[in-house]
């Protein structure tokens, strides 16, 4: 496989399938200054930069080197902080702020912290001197890195001081983009034939639905990879070893995002980020979550079909689906079916994915102009953070005010994501009072009996669950949110 390194274009061969790009970059090349911290995609000391060539030029986003597979970079551009600065030495602009700010302490997150600005800073290229970063923004792509000497102000302070401007990268945009476009290419033109491929190990990127479910009948033990921001934390954390992986990202028709009349339809292979603004418009509370669910190189990895798929009682985005009633289109070799999310899930971890195969896209209704939409996120922490329990709501109101349709979808209260069935029951005819909802309130320890684990008590859990439903009615009477978006 191909790809570029900085500047260079290199040939990778006979990798084992399962390597990561920060094991390579550390000891195949000895690119070491990007650090493992937690080999999780935490801490973001890892984080490097990849570029992909767009309509325009290229977009860049950030990554998790430790829990990115390096087969996955093929036909792409990844930059290291090594690669950054000019060739005669000079610093590139984030990093002199950095420098300037004395934003480094022990130096071991500093590399991570550069690569994260760098990526801003070339998302906001035509920022002017009167439009300067702005704390928010800042912040958000911040939040997957962590400094253990905590800190942040002068980091913040450097990423403040910024007004971009083209740099040397800048100058390269073209000259980059054609390089990967010539590479995808030729990838395209040297596709081998599952039954010629060796069935010990192997990394294979199809580009059509058809030939992923041909590599899938003929290895039904590989393992299909995405964003990998799951799957390789068993390469990190487990020491596992994955000989056969069948990368989905090249994909087309899992890549797609189209609007019908009434629908938004995303293809499984679709991220959070590449998806973000199709939910700010039409799911504005999913927007909100996608922000909360993990960091930005965690988003610009991730897929909702991997978030569904996976089948975690803890995943965010299969409650607020199942709120919506958002169906599921599976393809395998006996040909393609529908079926709604409520019955995807089957038990801990397991779905009704047929033998050979996969979630091709989800398709999610889209709201009505009576629905009343919202979805919470309890966590311990705001960002980055697993949670104790996931709540999604959307009722619908009648002309007489009273619920004439409602879905609670919750997540962290059974072995699957589900609906609380005898709540939602509770509910309809009922005014949305604080009256209204008290048999909803009491029917949800006959939907759910949680367990108790380290995020939260399964008392705590019921009870926290009952109180979203008084949250999401005062936030209906009043038309105020009652997020807490600034903290001290």
């Amino acid at each position: 496989m191909q790809f570029i390194l900085n500047q260079e274009e290199l040939t990778v061969e006979n990798f084992a399938p399962d390597t990561t790009l920060l094991e390579y970059l550390r000891t195949q090349l000895m690119h070491r200054g990007s650090k493992e911290g937690c080999a999780s995609g935490d801490c973001g000391a890892c984080t490097l930069v990849v570029a992909d060539p767009s309509p325009n030029g290229l977009t860049y986003r950030t990554v998790n080197s430790c829990i990115t597979y390096l087969g996955s970079l093929e036909g792409r551009q990844v930059i290291t902080v090594e690669g950054l600065s000019s060739s005669t030495g000079e610093l590139h602009p984030v990093q002199q702020a950095m420098v300037d700010h004395h934003a480094s302490q022990c130096g071991f997150c500093t590399p991570g912290f550069v690569m994260s600005l760098f990526s801003l800073y070339k998302q906001r290229e035509q920022l002017t001197q009167q439009e300067r970063l702005t704390r928010e923004e800042i912040n958000e792509h911040l939040g997957g890195n962590l400094c253990r000497c905590t800190g942040y102000r002068p980091i913040i302070d450097a990423a403040l001081s910024l007004s971009t401007q083209p740099d040397a990268f800048t100058e390269q945009t073209q000259s980059i983009r054609e390089a990967l476009l010539t590479l995808q290419a030729s990838a395209q033109t040297n596709v081998p034939q599952p039954s010629l491929t060796p069935s010990s190990a192997f990394f294979h990127s199809p580009t059509q639905l058809s030939e992923l479910i041909e590599w899938l009948e003929a290895h039904p033990d590989a393992r299909l990879v995405a964003g990998g921001t799951d799957l390789a934390l068993d390469t990190t954390q487990q020491l596992k070893d994955i000989p056969k992986l069948i990368y989905t990202g090249k994909v087309a028709e899992l890549k797609r995002i189209e609007v019908t009349d009434d629908s938004l339809i995303l293809g499984a292979a679709v991220t959070y980020q590449e998806c973000h603004a199709q939910m700010k418009t039409h799911f504005p509370p999913l927007a909100a979550l996608f922000v909360r669910l993990g960091s930005q190189q965690i988003r610009n990895q991730g897929t909702l079909g991997g978030n569904i798929a996976n089948a975690s009682p803890i995943g965010d985005t299969p409650p607020v689906l199942l709120a919506l009633d958002a169906e599921l289109r599976l393809v395998s070799p006996e040909g393609q079916q529908t079926l709604p999310i409520k019955d995807f899930f089957t038990g801990y971890r397991q779905t009704c994915l047929p033998k050979a195969g996969i979630l091709e896209s989800i398709r999610i209704p889209l709201l009505d102009p009576a629905d009343f939409f919202r979805v919470y996120k309890i966590s311990k922490r705001l960002d980055d953070d697993i949670s104790a329990v996931c709540f999604a709501l959307r009722i619908r109101l009648d002309a007489k005010g009273c619920i004439s349709d409602a879905r609670l979808g919750l997540g962290g209260m059974a072995a699957t994501p589900a609906r609380a069935l005898h709540a939602e029951q509770a509910l309809l005819g009922q005014a949305f009072t604080l009256e209204g909802i008290q048999a909803a309130q009491h029917a949800l320890t006959q939907d759910f009996s949680p367990l108790t684990d380290v995020r939260a008590s399964a008392q705590y859990r019921l009870e926290v669950a009952a109180n979203l439903l008084t949250r999401a009615v005062h936030e209906y009477l009043t038309g105020t949110s009652l997020e807490v978006s600034h903290y001290a």
